[in-house]
């Protein structure tokens, strides 16, 4: 059992300030994901909460206990790096049983511990072979294994399955969710830049960029109804279309002529006050349609990609424009540089002003 509780915590170096007011409460149980951009302090935040970075500002807690000056030995945390890290000269059980060795554990808890992880990951058929002998996928269950042996109050992941190929991502991501049923009392905190991962995997993500949270929340909750432009731009792929336009009815639909000619209407509620105001359209590739009557976008399609299940169609850049880009359902032949006319309906339409969305303000 452990909840983690981070307020206003802070990470500088120097003068430099990579983390600041970070604020999150994790509850027992959760597995909670770190997603964004290269560079915005994901991986400095799980060291931090391992011990392994000092913490500059603010108080971290786990079950109401300050951790900021405890070692990281002392804290009930066990942590997955990116690299499996393994001993080469050790056999599986050995590798796993190290640390309990380490500890003056006996042999009988040290056997059950080991068996007991084994179980739960599959890898009983593998403790004797050595690590050089495994493949990546394997490896890795190891590297986890070792962790599942210490018993620990959290669970840190930092991108662990980076280092795979795209089929032992998939099977080995599979692997942990199903180590996380196994395990509900256990909380974990998971480091990714996989957006698949982020999804399938998370009670809740917390989007980090420029230094702080950029939003909370489960992994439809972002898709669904992103705070800010941001997030509604990270989560998916491919990402949110924005379109510049000028609110032009209000009420319960919001009708908006955008600035390349279309008109949308939105779900997102508005006020009298708001006629005239500038806003950006969000829509989702997957959650446009073609237009049988009035359109949101009109444009020529530069370049098709027919993956089967799903077309992506990219329209030509108007001017400074961003690129549009449909993500329309099944085989559509012949598209390229045909122009095409798209929609999509009220409840999927966003709205943005000065980077937040009207439904949060």
């Amino acid at each position: 059992m452990a909840e983690l509780k981070l307020v206003n915590v802070e990470k500088a170096y120097g003068e430099v300030k990579v983390l600041k007011d970070i604020n999150l409460e994790i509850q027992t149980g959760e597995l909670i994901v770190f997603v964004g951009p290269s560079g915005c302090g994901k991986s400095t935040l799980l060291r931090m909460i391992a011990g392994l970075e000092r913490i500059t500002g603010g108080d971290f807690s786990i079950d109401g206990v300050r951790m900021n000056d405890v070692p990281p030995a002392q804290r009930g945390i066990a942590m997955v790096f990116q690299s499996y890290a393994l001993y080469p000269h050790m056999t599986v059980r050995d590798n796993m049983a190290f640390a309990l060795k380490i500890a003056k554990k006996s042999a009988q808890e040290i056997a059950a511990a080991v068996d007991k992880a084994a179980k739960i990951l599959q890898l009983t058929p593998y403790l004797d072979r050595l690590p050089k002998a495994l493949s990546g996928g394997q490896r890795q269950r190891v590297a986890i294994g070792r962790a599942i042996v210490r018993d620990p109050k959290v669970y840190l992941f930092d991108e662990p399955l980076s280092n795979l190929d795209a089929a032992l991502r998939v099977a080995t991501r599979i692997e942990i969710a199903q180590l996380k049923e196994q395990m509900p009392n256990s909380t974990m905190i998971y480091v990714t830049h996989d957006q698949v991962e982020a999804m399938t995997l998370a009670s809740r993500i917390v989007v980090l960029a420029g230094g702080g949270i950029s939003q909370v929340g489960t992994p439809l909750e972002l898709y669904e109804r992103p705070e800010n432009e941001f997030v509604a731009q990270f989560i998916g792929s491919p990402a949110m279309n924005l379109m510049p336009g000028e609110v032009v009815e209000t009420g319960a639909t919001t009708v908006v002529r955008l600035a390349n000619g279309g008109m949308a209407r939105s779900a997102v509620p508005t006020v009298a006050g708001d006629k005239g105001l500038k806003v950006n359209i969000g829509i989702r590739p997957e959650d446009l349609v073609t237009a049988t009557g009035e359109a949101a976008f009109t444009g020529e399609v530069e370049i098709t990609e027919a993956l089967g299940e799903v077309t992506l169609l990219y329209f030509k850049r108007q001017g400074e424009a961003a690129q549009v880009v449909a993500k329309l359902p099944g085989i559509h032949a012949g598209l390229r540089h045909k122009t095409v006319s798209l929609s999509a309906e009220p409840a999927k339409v966003h709205l943005f002003a000065e980077g937040k969305s009207l439904l949060y303000r």
